[in-house]
């Protein structure tokens, strides 16, 4: 029972003796245990610690320990400070995130610093049953009930297999001391709860109920790389580029959950996830906004694009040059007519006569009119866009360059306007060349 902690380590190894590891350094319990563990099995160490200046003099406390330890110890010890507080009011995020980010960003900055293959924190196998209930109470799908995984990038867990009561023994064995945050000692924080309130109460049903819920963690990861399998095949069978095929989609077993796993990572939460799922056999047109996202019902599809907020384009094109806009680029040329005209539809050559300038690059409006070069008589631009089979958000996001007297000139993309279109009289073409972002 001595050894356990440095057995599991060596048992379950995520590390090799030949790496350099930066050692994530509280001065907890645990901490400690890891980077004593490390170095009397032969681990080439170094250790950073964060002082993010929450608990007054305590935060000072901790930071002395961990300097006289790693002094002792031998090992080489880089200590940074965060204002966290400051940093989570102005991100609006709460303490606990706030902390996270920094001390992550950090680690990582400082193992590339120093050439380090990985980054071992010593989360246990108690933290990641505590995890497990904490996404339980929260709502979480599979991937949430795995618990705290052993390797996450160059993030390291060596610990995850020992208990806390493992670590508490292998300390008192060594005669290593630690330090307590005593925030955790109170239930002002959810996971404190968990740890001080609920486990406890489990374990008088269950007195090993963290071996049996990490049991079952371990089962669920290995059920969701099936899952995970199962759900990128059906993905590829009913999405393509940006669009969903919602025939397909309602053709396999679970569509809702397709849909979760497909917008989920975009910024959908589970209420408009929902609302989605249940829109499928409503009439087109239906927008759903997930943050930088809009999923747009168009007829038997579902069109995944980047959210404009309503983005409204009018500028007044440059006599020569470029106009950047959000959505893309237009440049301006003005040149003699040598005969040539280019074929591409994002290019457009016009008759320059034949214009009156200024010319504005606006977005298509509700009752424009145009006369499409080769076509008989004028058309409603909303028409044209419907008869080239274009989707509701590309009718949206359709722009039209339009001369002084707002007469279309070109419809960007598609094609001119015949009155502007150059002609056997043509001596000076306006070169229009669209390049969507």
């Amino acid at each position: 029972m001595i050894y356990k902690v440095q057995r599991f380590i060596e048992k379950h190894s995520l590390l090799n003796t030949n790496d350099k590891v930066l050692v994530a350094l509280s001065g907890g319990a645990d901490s400690v245990a890891l980077l004593v563990a490390l170095r009397k099995l032969g681990y080439r160490c170094e250790a950073m610690h964060c002082n993010f200046h929450l608990r007054g003099t305590e935060s000072d406390r901790d930071e002395q320990f961990v300097t006289a330890l790693c002094k002792r110890l031998e090992v080489e010890l880089h200590i940074i400070h965060f204002d966290t507080a400051e940093y989570a009011s102005k991100h609006r995020i709460s303490i606990e995130m706030a902390a996270r980010e920094l001390r992550y960003a950090a680690f990582e900055e400082k193992r590339k610093a120093i050439g380090a293959t990985c980054i071992a924190v010593a989360h246990h196998r108690d933290d990641s049953a505590e995890t497990l209930l904490l996404n339980l109470t929260r709502g979480t799908g599979i991937k949430g009930l795995r618990g705290i995984q052993p390797k996450n990038g160059n993030i390291v867990r060596p610990l995850l297999c020992a208990g806390r009561e493992d670590i508490m023994e292998y300390l008192k064995w060594r005669g290593e001391g630690f330090v307590t945050d005593s925030t955790n000692l109170t239930t002002d924080y959810t996971r404190n709860k968990i740890r001080l309130e609920i486990i406890p109460k489990l374990r008088e049903i269950n007195p090993s109920v963290l071996e049996s819920i990490n049991a079952t963690a371990q089962r669920l990861s290995e059920a969701e790389l099936i899952y995970r399998k199962a759900v990128e095949e059906a993905i590829a069978r009913v999405k393509e580029g940006n669009r969903i095929d919602i025939r397909k989609l309602k053709a396999e077993v679970a569509p809702a959950t397709l849909i979760h796993e497909m917008l989920s990572p975009l910024g959908f939460n589970s209420s408009i996830i929902a609302d989605i799922a249940s829109s499928l056999d409503s009439d087109s047109g239906k927008r759903f906004c997930g943050g930088a996202w809009l999923a747009v019902k168009d007829r038997d599809t579902l069109i995944i694009t980047a959210n404009s907020n309503g983005l409204i384009i009018e500028e007044k094109l440059p006599e020569e040059g470029c106009l950047e806009t959000p959505t893309g680029l237009l440049s301006v040329e003005e040149k003699p007519f040598d005969g040539n005209i280019p074929k591409e539809q994002c290019i457009a050559c016009l008759d320059i006569d034949t214009l009156q300038l200024p010319l504005t690059l606006r977005n298509a409006r509700k009752g424009d009119r145009f006369k499409p070069f080769g076509m008989r008589g004028t058309k409603l631009v909303s028409d044209y866009l419907t008869d080239r089979k274009k989707s509701i958000i590309e009718k949206q996001q359709q722009l039209v360059v339009a001369d002084a007297k707002g007469e279309i000139a070109w419809l960007v993309g598609e094609r001119p306007a015949a009155p502007f279109c150059v002609g056997k009289n043509t001596k000076k073409v306006l070169c229009l060349k669209w390049q969507r972002r």
